[in-house]
C-alpha cells in the first residue's frame, strides 16, 4: 500500500517561486512510490507567521487531522516555520496523528527515533538563524543612528505641504491630492487634520 503524502511548499516573499520545491519533492514521490493527495502552500508568507496567517498551512492541519494522508513532505524545516517551540508542537501533532514527516534538504524521516531527534535539531538552528538575521538588523540600526544618518521615509518639504494644503482647501480629495504630489494617503490625511484642527477646537 502506497503512502499517502501531501506536499507543502512556501516562499518568503511574492518574487520567489514554489516550482523549484514542488519539482524535488515530487521526484522524491515517484522514486518512492508516494501517492500524492494535495499540494498545500504559502506563497509570499514568512515562517514566522503563525498557523492562523498561513492559510496553506491551516488547510494542510485540517486535513491531516481528517486523515487524508499518513505523511506530510517538505522542501526543508524552515519551510514549516521558525519557531522551535511551533515545530516541536507541529511534530507532537503529527504522532498524535499518526502522520510522519519528510524533509528533502535534512534528508529527514520522522518513521525513524533519529529523524525525529534531528528534525528538534534543525529547529534549534531555524530559530537561531532567525535570531541572527534580528540581532544583525538591530545593530545595523544602532550603528545607522549614530552616524547621524536618517531612518525611515524623508520627511515632507514645506513648499509640498503648503501646495497639498491649498489642494485641500479647494476640496480636492485625498488620494486625488496624494498621487498628484507623490506621498503618501497617510501624508495626505495628516496635513487634512491640521486643517480640521482649529475648527474642532
Amino acid at each position: 500500500m502506497p503512502r499517502a503524502v501531501a506536499f507543502y511548499l512556501r516562499v518568503s516573499s511574492d518574487g520567489q517561486t514554489v516550482e523549484n520545491q514542488a519539482l524535488a519533492l515530487a521526484e522524491v514521490a515517484s522514486r518512492r512510490g508516494w501517492q500524492v493527495v494535495e499540494t498545500y502552500q504559502d506563497a509570499g508568507l514568512s515562517g514566522a507567521k503563525g498557523r492562523g496567517r498561513r492559510p496553506g498551512f491551516d488547510r494542510l492541519l485540517k486535513d491531516a487531522t481528517r486523515g487524508r494522508f499518513d505523511l506530510i513532505a517538505a522542501w526543508s524545516v524552515d519551510r514549516l516555520g521558525r519557531s522551535l517551540q511551533d515545530l516541536v508542537g507541529f511534530l507532537a501533532d503529527l504522532n498524535a496523528l499518526g502522520c510522519d514527516l519528510y524533509l528533502h534538504q535534512q534528508a529527514l524521516d520522522t518513521t525513524t527515533p533519529s529523524g525525529r531527534a534531528l528534525f528538534q535539531m534543525c529547529g534549534v538552528f531555524a530559530e537561531f538563524e532567525r535570531a541572527m538575521i534580528v540581532e544583525r538588523v538591530r545593530a545595523g540600526l544602532a550603528r545607522a543612528r549614530a552616524q547621524g544618518k536618517v531612518l525611515g521615509r524623508p520627511r515632507t518639504g514645506a513648499d509640498t505641504e503648503a501646495s497639498i494644503r491649498a489642494a485641500l482647501t479647494e476640496g480636492t480629495g485625498i488620494l486625488t491630492v496624494a498621487k498628484r504630489h507623490g506621498v503618501g494617503t497617510s501624508v495626505v490625511q495628516r496635513i487634512a487634520r491640521t486643517l480640521r484642527a482649529p475648527a474642532e477646537s
